[in-house]
Protein backbone atom coordinates (compact mmCIF):
# COMPACT_ATOMS: atom_id res chain seq x y z
CA UNK A 1 0.00 0.00 0.00
CA UNK A 2 1.15 3.61 -0.53
CA UNK A 3 2.67 5.28 2.52
CA UNK A 4 0.01 6.52 4.91
CA UNK A 5 -0.47 10.24 5.33
CA UNK A 6 -2.48 12.48 7.58
CA UNK A 7 -6.12 12.98 6.58
CA UNK A 8 -6.71 16.06 4.43
CA UNK A 9 -9.53 18.50 5.06
CA UNK A 10 -12.53 17.50 2.95
CA UNK A 11 -13.23 19.73 -0.04
CA UNK A 12 -16.64 20.20 -1.67
CA UNK A 13 -17.82 20.21 -5.28
CA UNK A 14 -21.44 21.18 -5.87
CA UNK A 15 -21.30 22.60 -9.41
CA UNK A 16 -19.91 21.53 -12.76
CA UNK A 17 -16.71 23.41 -12.10
CA UNK A 18 -13.22 22.76 -13.48
CA UNK A 19 -12.56 20.02 -10.94
CA UNK A 20 -15.72 18.14 -11.88
CA UNK A 21 -14.98 18.58 -15.58
CA UNK A 22 -11.54 17.07 -15.02
CA UNK A 23 -13.13 14.03 -13.38
CA UNK A 24 -15.46 13.73 -16.38
CA UNK A 25 -12.47 13.54 -18.72
CA UNK A 26 -11.20 10.50 -16.77
CA UNK A 27 -14.36 8.70 -17.88
CA UNK A 28 -14.73 9.82 -21.46
CA UNK A 29 -11.43 11.14 -22.77
CA UNK A 30 -8.80 8.46 -23.28
CA UNK A 31 -6.01 10.88 -24.16
CA UNK A 32 -6.51 13.04 -21.09
CA UNK A 33 -7.03 9.99 -18.84
CA UNK A 34 -3.71 8.52 -19.88
CA UNK A 35 -1.93 11.85 -19.79
CA UNK A 36 -3.15 12.34 -16.21
CA UNK A 37 -2.32 8.73 -15.34
CA UNK A 38 -5.54 8.36 -13.35
CA UNK A 39 -8.77 6.37 -13.62
CA UNK A 40 -12.07 6.30 -11.75
CA UNK A 41 -13.01 3.10 -9.92
CA UNK A 42 -16.74 2.39 -9.62
CA UNK A 43 -18.50 -0.33 -7.65
CA UNK A 44 -18.10 -1.98 -4.25
CA UNK A 45 -15.94 -4.94 -5.30
CA UNK A 46 -13.55 -2.95 -7.54
CA UNK A 47 -13.15 -0.32 -4.81
CA UNK A 48 -12.40 -2.99 -2.21
CA UNK A 49 -9.82 -4.54 -4.54
CA UNK A 50 -8.26 -1.14 -5.24
CA UNK A 51 -7.66 -0.69 -1.51
CA UNK A 52 -5.81 -4.05 -1.48
CA UNK A 53 -3.96 -3.60 -4.74
CA UNK A 54 -1.09 -1.27 -3.99
CA UNK A 55 -2.26 1.20 -6.62
CA UNK A 56 -1.74 4.83 -5.70
CA UNK A 57 -4.97 6.16 -4.17
CA UNK A 58 -5.30 9.76 -5.31
CA UNK A 59 -8.85 10.88 -4.50
CA UNK A 60 -11.97 9.59 -2.77
CA UNK A 61 -15.24 11.11 -3.98
CA UNK A 62 -18.04 11.00 -1.43
CA UNK A 63 -21.73 11.62 -2.05
CA UNK A 64 -22.91 14.58 -0.01
CA UNK A 65 -25.55 12.84 2.11
CA UNK A 66 -26.74 12.74 5.72
CA UNK A 67 -26.13 9.02 6.21
CA UNK A 68 -23.89 6.34 4.76
CA UNK A 69 -23.29 2.64 5.20
CA UNK A 70 -20.64 1.16 7.48
CA UNK A 71 -18.80 -0.09 4.38
CA UNK A 72 -18.63 3.45 2.96
CA UNK A 73 -17.45 4.96 6.24
CA UNK A 74 -14.75 2.33 6.68
CA UNK A 75 -13.64 2.62 3.05
CA UNK A 76 -13.44 6.40 3.16
CA UNK A 77 -11.32 6.22 6.30
CA UNK A 78 -9.01 3.60 4.74
CA UNK A 79 -8.62 5.64 1.56
CA UNK A 80 -7.78 8.78 3.51
CA UNK A 81 -5.20 6.91 5.60
CA UNK A 82 -3.62 5.75 2.34
CA UNK A 83 -3.31 9.32 1.13
CA UNK A 84 -6.48 9.88 -0.94
CA UNK A 85 -7.78 13.45 -0.91
CA UNK A 86 -11.49 13.49 0.08
CA UNK A 87 -14.14 15.46 -1.80
CA UNK A 88 -17.82 15.82 -0.91
CA UNK A 89 -19.70 15.83 -4.22
CA UNK A 90 -23.30 16.78 -4.92
CA UNK A 91 -25.51 13.68 -5.48
CA UNK A 92 -26.50 14.59 -9.03
CA UNK A 93 -22.83 15.01 -9.99
CA UNK A 94 -21.91 11.70 -8.34
CA UNK A 95 -24.62 9.98 -10.38
CA UNK A 96 -22.92 11.22 -13.54
CA UNK A 97 -19.47 10.12 -12.42
CA UNK A 98 -20.79 6.78 -11.22
CA UNK A 99 -22.74 6.39 -14.48
CA UNK A 100 -25.81 5.38 -12.50
CA UNK A 101 -29.33 6.47 -13.39
CA UNK A 102 -31.13 5.29 -10.25
CA UNK A 103 -29.18 6.66 -7.30
CA UNK A 104 -25.69 8.06 -6.75
CA UNK A 105 -22.94 5.76 -5.51
CA UNK A 106 -21.84 6.33 -1.95
CA UNK A 107 -18.27 6.82 -3.08
CA UNK A 108 -15.83 6.52 -5.97
CA UNK A 109 -12.06 6.23 -6.02
CA UNK A 110 -9.56 7.86 -8.33
CA UNK A 111 -6.37 5.79 -8.53
CA UNK A 112 -3.16 5.90 -10.49
CA UNK A 113 -2.89 3.92 -13.73
CA UNK A 114 -0.04 1.42 -13.37
CA UNK A 115 3.03 1.69 -15.58
CA UNK A 116 3.11 -0.18 -18.89
CA UNK A 117 6.15 -2.16 -17.83
CA UNK A 118 6.51 -5.83 -18.78
CA UNK A 119 8.46 -6.44 -15.58
CA UNK A 120 5.09 -6.17 -13.79
CA UNK A 121 4.15 -9.56 -15.25
CA UNK A 122 5.25 -12.44 -13.02
CA UNK A 123 7.15 -15.29 -14.69
CA UNK A 124 6.47 -18.53 -12.80
CA UNK A 125 7.29 -21.94 -14.26
CA UNK A 126 3.60 -22.42 -15.17
CA UNK A 127 3.20 -18.94 -16.66
CA UNK A 128 -0.06 -18.31 -18.51
CA UNK A 129 -0.58 -15.03 -20.34
CA UNK A 130 -2.92 -13.58 -22.93
CA UNK A 131 -1.86 -11.14 -25.65
CA UNK A 132 -4.61 -9.13 -27.31
CA UNK A 133 -3.76 -7.98 -30.82
CA UNK A 134 -5.42 -4.62 -31.57
CA UNK A 135 -8.68 -5.32 -29.66
CA UNK A 136 -11.42 -2.87 -30.62
CA UNK A 137 -13.90 -3.41 -27.80
CA UNK A 138 -13.25 -2.21 -24.22
CA UNK A 139 -15.91 -4.66 -23.04
CA UNK A 140 -14.07 -7.58 -24.64
CA UNK A 141 -10.82 -6.51 -23.01
CA UNK A 142 -12.49 -6.36 -19.61
CA UNK A 143 -14.17 -9.73 -20.08
CA UNK A 144 -10.88 -11.36 -21.11
CA UNK A 145 -9.03 -9.83 -18.16
CA UNK A 146 -11.75 -11.27 -15.92
CA UNK A 147 -11.26 -14.72 -17.48
CA UNK A 148 -7.48 -14.51 -17.07
CA UNK A 149 -7.96 -13.70 -13.40
CA UNK A 150 -10.59 -16.40 -12.84
CA UNK A 151 -8.70 -19.17 -14.66
CA UNK A 152 -5.26 -18.77 -13.14
CA UNK A 153 -3.58 -16.52 -15.70
CA UNK A 154 -0.69 -14.25 -14.78
CA UNK A 155 -1.18 -11.20 -16.98
CA UNK A 156 -2.45 -9.54 -20.15
CA UNK A 157 -0.60 -7.73 -22.93
CA UNK A 158 -2.43 -5.38 -25.30
CA UNK A 159 -0.54 -4.61 -28.51
CA UNK A 160 -0.99 -2.15 -31.32
CA UNK A 161 -3.75 0.39 -31.90
CA UNK A 162 -6.31 -0.87 -29.42
CA UNK A 163 -9.15 0.02 -27.10
CA UNK A 164 -8.10 1.17 -23.65
CA UNK A 165 -8.10 -1.47 -20.87
CA UNK A 166 -8.71 1.39 -18.41
CA UNK A 167 -11.82 2.63 -20.19
CA UNK A 168 -14.80 2.53 -17.77
CA UNK A 169 -16.49 -0.11 -19.96
CA UNK A 170 -13.43 -2.36 -19.68
CA UNK A 171 -13.18 -1.84 -15.94
CA UNK A 172 -16.85 -2.67 -15.42
CA UNK A 173 -16.65 -5.76 -17.64
CA UNK A 174 -13.69 -7.02 -15.61
CA UNK A 175 -15.70 -6.65 -12.34
CA UNK A 176 -12.52 -5.62 -10.56
CA UNK A 177 -10.13 -8.12 -12.14
CA UNK A 178 -8.44 -5.33 -14.12
CA UNK A 179 -7.22 -3.91 -10.82
CA UNK A 180 -5.56 -7.14 -9.70
CA UNK A 181 -4.42 -8.63 -13.05
CA UNK A 182 -1.25 -7.03 -14.45
CA UNK A 183 -2.06 -5.51 -17.83
CA UNK A 184 0.55 -3.92 -20.07
CA UNK A 185 -0.12 -1.83 -23.17
CA UNK A 186 2.49 -1.95 -25.94
CA UNK A 187 2.62 0.09 -29.16
CA UNK A 188 3.57 -2.93 -31.29
CA UNK A 189 4.36 -6.64 -31.22
CA UNK A 190 8.15 -6.11 -31.12
CA UNK A 191 8.59 -5.42 -27.37
CA UNK A 192 6.30 -8.38 -26.62
CA UNK A 193 8.45 -10.73 -28.67
CA UNK A 194 11.63 -9.35 -27.12
CA UNK A 195 10.12 -10.01 -23.69
CA UNK A 196 9.27 -13.60 -24.69
CA UNK A 197 12.84 -14.13 -25.91
CA UNK A 198 14.18 -12.83 -22.61
CA UNK A 199 11.90 -15.18 -20.67
CA UNK A 200 13.17 -18.08 -22.76
CA UNK A 201 16.76 -17.03 -22.15
CA UNK A 202 15.97 -17.00 -18.42
CA UNK A 203 14.68 -20.57 -18.56
CA UNK A 204 10.92 -19.93 -18.88
CA UNK A 205 10.31 -21.61 -22.24
CA UNK A 206 7.14 -19.80 -23.24
CA UNK A 207 5.25 -21.13 -26.27
CA UNK A 208 3.12 -18.72 -28.29
CA UNK A 209 -0.29 -20.18 -29.14
CA UNK A 210 -2.41 -18.24 -31.60
CA UNK A 211 -6.19 -18.57 -31.80
CA UNK A 212 -7.56 -18.76 -35.32
CA UNK A 213 -10.65 -20.38 -36.87
CA UNK A 214 -8.32 -21.75 -39.57
CA UNK A 215 -5.83 -23.09 -37.03
CA UNK A 216 -4.13 -26.40 -37.71
CA UNK A 217 -4.63 -28.00 -34.27
CA UNK A 218 -7.76 -28.49 -32.18
CA UNK A 219 -7.37 -26.78 -28.81
CA UNK A 220 -7.55 -30.03 -26.81
CA UNK A 221 -4.69 -31.46 -28.88
CA UNK A 222 -2.32 -28.61 -27.97
CA UNK A 223 -0.21 -29.08 -24.85
CA UNK A 224 -1.00 -26.07 -22.69
CA UNK A 225 0.59 -27.38 -19.49
CA UNK A 226 3.85 -25.47 -19.96
CA UNK A 227 4.47 -21.71 -20.00
CA UNK A 228 2.08 -20.31 -22.59
CA UNK A 229 1.19 -17.01 -24.21
CA UNK A 230 -2.25 -17.20 -25.85
CA UNK A 231 -2.76 -14.67 -28.64
CA UNK A 232 -6.24 -13.42 -29.53
CA UNK A 233 -6.63 -11.30 -32.64
CA UNK A 234 -8.77 -8.32 -33.47
CA UNK A 235 -12.51 -9.01 -33.34
CA UNK A 236 -12.95 -8.35 -37.08
CA UNK A 237 -9.63 -9.02 -38.81
CA UNK A 238 -8.08 -11.61 -36.52
CA UNK A 239 -4.38 -11.78 -35.77
CA UNK A 240 -1.89 -9.65 -37.66
CA UNK A 241 0.59 -11.33 -39.97
CA UNK A 242 3.37 -10.50 -37.50
CA UNK A 243 1.64 -12.31 -34.64
CA UNK A 244 0.77 -15.30 -36.84
CA UNK A 245 4.40 -15.60 -37.88
CA UNK A 246 5.51 -15.45 -34.23
CA UNK A 247 3.18 -18.25 -33.12
CA UNK A 248 4.57 -21.69 -32.40
CA UNK A 249 1.15 -23.20 -33.08
CA UNK A 250 -2.21 -21.97 -34.39
CA UNK A 251 -5.13 -23.56 -32.59
CA UNK A 252 -8.85 -23.62 -33.26
CA UNK A 253 -11.94 -24.38 -31.23
CA UNK A 254 -13.96 -26.94 -33.19
CA UNK A 255 -17.47 -25.70 -33.94
CA UNK A 256 -20.71 -27.59 -34.25
CA UNK A 257 -23.95 -26.01 -35.36
CA UNK A 258 -24.06 -23.04 -37.70
CA UNK A 259 -21.58 -20.65 -36.00
CA UNK A 260 -18.16 -20.48 -37.62
CA UNK A 261 -16.44 -19.06 -34.54
CA UNK A 262 -16.87 -17.61 -31.04
CA UNK A 263 -16.34 -13.96 -30.25
CA UNK A 264 -12.93 -12.93 -28.95
CA UNK A 265 -13.84 -12.96 -25.26
CA UNK A 266 -15.59 -16.34 -25.36
CA UNK A 267 -12.87 -17.97 -27.45
CA UNK A 268 -10.15 -16.76 -25.12
CA UNK A 269 -12.07 -17.97 -22.08
CA UNK A 270 -12.53 -21.40 -23.66
CA UNK A 271 -8.81 -21.78 -24.33
CA UNK A 272 -7.89 -20.53 -20.86
CA UNK A 273 -10.29 -23.09 -19.41
CA UNK A 274 -8.68 -25.84 -21.48
CA UNK A 275 -5.25 -24.77 -20.22
CA UNK A 276 -6.51 -24.90 -16.63
CA UNK A 277 -8.11 -28.31 -17.22
CA UNK A 278 -4.93 -29.74 -18.67
CA UNK A 279 -2.81 -28.38 -15.84
CA UNK A 280 -5.08 -29.77 -13.14
CA UNK A 281 -5.18 -33.15 -14.88
CA UNK A 282 -1.39 -33.17 -15.17
CA UNK A 283 -1.11 -32.27 -11.50
CA UNK A 284 -3.37 -35.14 -10.42
CA UNK A 285 -1.50 -37.58 -12.66
CA UNK A 286 1.83 -36.57 -11.17
CA UNK A 287 0.51 -37.15 -7.63
CA UNK A 288 -0.82 -40.60 -8.55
Amino acid sequence: MPQESRPTRTKAVSTRNATFQYWETLLGNRTKRNRAGEMIIQGVRPINLALESGLALRTVLITHAHGRSRWASDTIAAAERAGAVPYLVAPELMSELGEKSDEPPELLLIVGIPDDDLSRLPAPADALYVALDRPASPGNIGSIVRSVDALGGHGVIVTGHAADPYDPQALRASTGSAIMTPTVRLPSIRPALEWVEQLRADGVNVQIVGTDEDGTADVWDVDLTGPTLIVTGNEHSGMSAAWKEACDVLTRIPMSGHASSLNAANATAAILYEATRQRRTAGRDSVE
